[in-house]
Formats: C-alpha cells, sequence, structure tokens
C-alpha cells in the first residue's frame, strides 16, 4: 500500500517492529544501508515476531542506488524530520508513497531533504519533547496515510 524507508537505522527492535507494521499495513520496507547491525540478529526477529519473514523487503546499499531506481517517483517522496514546521497531518498522502524516516540518532542528511523541502513532514510535539521512538513515528504517520486513503 505505502513503501516506508527506513535511512541507515541503528536499533534492530525499531526495525524489527516497524517490519511488523508493514506487513500489517501491506507495505514495502525499506531499508538503506549502512545499518548498524545485521537483519538476521534476534533482536529485529523478536520484535516482528513470526511477521519478519512475510515483509516485503529490499534492502539498498545505498541511498544513492535507492534514487536510482526511484527518482521519477520523488514526487512522492515524504521526509519525517524535526527540521520543519509542517505537520505530517497536512500531507496528501496517496497509495505508493514513500515515507521516509532517518536514523535513531542523526535522523534524514537535511542537504538530502532540502531538495525535497515541499515533502518535509513532522510529528507536532509539546515543547519538552525532542523526538520520538522511530517506530511510533512509522506508525502514526503511515497510519495517517492510509486513514487518507481508505
Amino acid at each position: 500500500m505505502f513503501n516506508i524507508v527506513l535511512v541507515n537505522p541503528e536499533i534492530p527492535q525499531n526495525t524489527g517492529s516497524i517490519g511488523r507494521i508493514c506487513v500489517n499495513t501491506d507495505s514495502t520496507l525499506h531499508i538503506i544501508k549502512p545499518i548498524s547491525f545485521d537483519l538476521d540478529e534476534k533482536a529485529v526477529r523478536r520484535a516482528g515476531m513470526d511477521y519478519w519473514k512475510l515483509l516485503d523487503l529490499k534492502v539498498w546499499e545505498s541511498l544513492d542506488e535507492f534514487l536510482d531506481v526511484f527518482k521519477d517517483k520523488s514526487d512522492r517522496f515524504f521526509f519525517s524530520t524535526t527540521k520543519t514546521n509542517k505537520p505530517y497531518f497536512q500531507a496528501k498522502f496517496q497509495k505508493g508513497d514513500f515515507l521516509f524516516f532517518g536514523s535513531e540518532s542523526k535522523g534524514i542528511p537535511i542537504e538530502f531533504m532540502k531538495q525535497y523541502e515541499k515533502n518535509m513532514i513532522t510529528i507536532p510535539m509539546g515543547k519538552n519533547g525532542r523526538s520520538l521512538n522511530l517506530s511510533v513515528a512509522v506508525g502514526i504517520v503511515l497510519y495517517d496515510a492510509i486513514r487518507q486513503n481508505f
């Protein structure tokens, strides 16, 4: 239904949980290397449970490799970031869109996102909030995209 793109994920449990969300939403999970763990790691499998074997998973060696394949769809790229004031619920999602999420410690490279500034989105947080857990953020944005297309 949608494409979840994780750019350099760092925590295997988050990636496993996101894989489980993807299976339950008929979404594809794209993982952009480098990643700091092995996808066969026990923590990924535990968080993904028995869903992991059902996952439509694509692993890319680099962001450049991914872009070479999907550059014609770049107008449907959306970037979840704290570097914008545009809330995710103002985006007009369509089935097949690519929802990007960065690594837990660094996010998505700002120079890359700036090329698509109109598609940068954020999840509003209270004054004491800095960021959300990656799998929670994916769930929030993905399920709103589904709601918009239901």
